[in-house]
């Protein structure tokens, strides 16, 4: 009799890696074109440069708190079956909407604002994303569905797009584009991008996971939402984790935010600036799908732990940062653990979650420290650049993320001891 061939991916787990093909456009879009075009909106405004990148960082840290706020109770409330692609479509048309207007943006102040708005909605929508990963797939395969989300963000969503404003950007004055029309293409594209590669996900994943809807919903969410902190108290390792992730992935979201703005402050041009973070986005693909491979042999803690050392390494490079040269190699180096370490950061709280049917709660909390990615660090940062005028001593603050984090990593249990760590806990 022939053996059939196990499919690599089901229909479903492929829909849910899809959506990070698809919003990865948008973040790459962030890191890239929305910074220099707010870099060269603040210039024509006479707001220099030091001030505009400390202005840029209290945005991104007051986006990420209202998502961080917020993130509780909705995925508390996306727990009821049926709900949370409802509310997964609503962020995510809050995100891509938004995206969409940004040339439209006629002041300094407005551009910040839209961005606010763009923020809020693509990390609303990754708070149910997240959560769906639970309904797609089983704890042994989730940090290779996980790994291959970001492996497959990067190589797609954040390159192809990212090429064409490259492209745009390098020869469009020969065809009639000028740097404007180059700034509206790129939005554009990046929100049809994000829409059209989302529909695999609303048409094909659906919520098996979650508990029966009930009278006075909110009011009940919020009482759920109570014993689930309990439950996160009660499991100590989980708890341990939360704020260990809350300290390093801080870390990482700062330098995604801030690295375009600082090598911009540092007087790297655009076109080296988008270079240098294309070549992230192209490390980043094989290096996401390697750490997930890693972590089946060696555990997800310790490539975790790796990764948190290679962000350490990373913000001592950029200290000394001057050059393009220095940017690209800086740039290679970020894009080794940066998919690795959110793939596998998402994958092992996933499997540490005590009961499935809770999983948008669980996520919820999750979103609390992964939304405030980056508030920490860019308040950090700014404050640090506000105080001394020094652009260079404002990345020596993100190391304390990435120590603390890394220190209170040591104390949760590796992969293999969850189950148990769980049971103790029962």
């Amino acid at each position: 009799m022939k053996k059939t061939k196990q499919k690599m991916f089901t229909k479903q787990e492929w829909s849910w890696i899809f959506y990070d093909w698809a919003n990865s456009a948008y973040s790459i879009f962030i890191a890239t074109v929305l910074p220099i075009f707010a870099s060269s909106v603040a210039r024509v405004s006479g707001i220099d440069s030091v001030t505009h990148t400390a202005n840029w960082g209290y945005t991104s840290a007051i986006a990420c708190v209202l998502v961080a706020l917020s993130s509780p109770i909705l995925g508390t409330l996306a727990d009821y079956k049926g709900v949370r692609k409802r509310f997964f479509i609503a962020f995510f048309l809050l995100g891509v909407l938004s995206t969409g207007i940004i040339p439209i943006a006629n002041s300094y102040i407005a551009v910040l604002i839209i961005y606010g708005i763009t923020n809020f909605g693509f990390a609303g929508a990754n708070v149910f994303y997240d959560a769906f990963l639970l309904d797609v797939t089983t704890n042994d395969r989730m940090d290779k569905v996980s790994s291959w989300g970001f492996g497959m963000g990067y190589i797609g969503g954040s390159t192809i797009p990212f090429l064409v404003t490259i492209a745009l950007n390098l020869f469009g004055e020969r065809i009639g584009v000028d740097g404007t029309m180059t700034m509206q293409i790129s939005c554009f594209l990046t929100a049809i991008w994000w829409a059209v590669f989302t529909l695999p996900l609303i048409f094909n994943v659906k919520q098996i996971s979650g508990i029966e809807r009930e009278p006075h919903m909110v009011a009940n969410s919020f009482k759920r939402l109570g014993h689930t902190l309990k439950n996160i108290k009660k499991h100590k390792f989980l708890f341990i984790f939360l704020i260990a992730y809350f300290f390093y992935i801080d870390g990482v979201g700062t330098i995604i935010k801030m690295a375009t703005t600082y090598g911009d402050a540092l007087g790297i041009d655009s076109t080296a600036l988008m270079v240098g973070l294309l070549i992230t986005q192209v490390v980043a693909f094989p290096c996401a799908i390697i750490y997930g491979k890693l972590a089946s042999r060696f555990s997800s803690k310790k490539m975790i732990l790796v990764g948190i050392v290679t962000y350490f390494a990373v913000c001592v490079v950029g200290y000394f940062m001057k050059s393009a040269t220095e940017f690209y190699i800086l740039a290679g180096l970020v894009g080794t653990a940066q998919g690795g370490i959110q793939a596998l950061s998402r994958s092992y709280f996933g499997k540490a979650i005590p009961d499935k049917r809770q999983a948008g709660e669980f996520f919820g909390f999750f979103s609390i420290f992964s939304k405030f990615e980056s508030v920490l660090g860019t308040f950090l940062m700014s404050t640090v650049i506000t105080l001394t005028n020094n652009i260079n001593l404002g990345v020596v603050s993100i190391l304390l993320t990435f120590i603390i984090g890394g220190t209170l990593m040591l104390f949760v249990p590796d992969d293999k001891n969850l189950e148990q760590a769980k049971a103790i806990t029962e």
